[in-house]
């Protein structure tokens, strides 16, 4: 039996750009991967491939699935998803599968194949502990959750700006409403084994705009690249109490 590899974290946090810089830098790593394909009700992103990013299929078409018993379905962020598990195990029966994805997800598929597989989780993170910390002893000057979803909501515009120059009324609402959940999301985070904060979303140009990946997106990479090897934890690493966000 393979592994199973969870990569989670809030909506434009740098989960993609992650995996690609993996791909394109550790070949040798990436390709043992399997990547879980989800289905999904939301229209595709331009550039994302149906059958290889998400199966792209009609919210009543996914709603149905929740009758079969191999399938989990999850609404995200008003998107539903859903997850064979059949699918995910037959996978898992010859190698290493990927998810990358929501959190809500991540640990869904976590306590669905603890007791089978090996499960190695990690949460990419917006701010460090040491960030959170600080934050939270400024709470008479502001609102935690609130500096969250500025902060994501500021990426998610950036990358949508990135991708499609003009924004419609629907882009907008589609930000505001990853960016509203991204603290919901956050408080997740705990139930993960690694914590890797990452300054450098899916926005930042640190990714691609040179050869290789610079700033939080290189040592991103690099302590992914540990973790996905040999389960070594490099010091950017993070373990959350339950308390942290309580």
């Amino acid at each position: 039996m393979g592994r199973l590899v969870i990569l989670s974290g809030p909506s434009c946090v740098g989960k993609g750009p992650l995996h690609t810089a993996l791909t394109n830098f550790h070949p040798e790593l990436a390709t043992k991967l399997k990547k879980l394909v989800l289905y999904n009700c939301r229209s595709a992103r331009p550039g994302e491939i149906d059958g290889k990013d998400y199966h792209f299929r009609s919210r009543e078409e996914i709603e149905g699935l929740r009758e079969k018993e191999n399938f989990i379905v999850l609404d995200v962020r008003g998107d539903l998803q859903a997850v064979d598990l059949q699918e995910a195990d037959r996978t898992l029966q010859k190698g290493d599968l990927f998810f990358e994805g929501n959190p809500f997800v991540g640990r869904k598929l976590q306590e669905a194949f603890a007791s089978k597989v090996t499960v190695l989780s990690i949460f990419l993170s917006p701010l460090s502990k040491e960030e959170i910390l600080f934050l939270q002893s400024q709470k008479n000057i502001l609102s935690l959750e609130n500096h969250v979803t500025d902060v994501m909501r500021r990426k998610l515009l950036r990358r949508t700006q990135r991708q499609k120059t003009i924004l419609s009324l629907k882009d907008l609402e589609n930000i505001e409403g990853r960016a509203a959940s991204a603290y919901s999301e956050l408080k997740e985070a705990w139930h993960f084994q690694y914590i890797v904060p990452n300054h450098d979303g899916e926005d930042s140009e640190n990714w691609d705009a040179f050869y290789y990946p610079v700033g939080d997106a290189r040592k991103t990479l690099l302590a992914f690249a540990d973790l996905v090897s040999s389960g070594k934890a490099s010091p950017l690493v993070e373990a959350w109490d339950e308390r942290l966000l309580s």
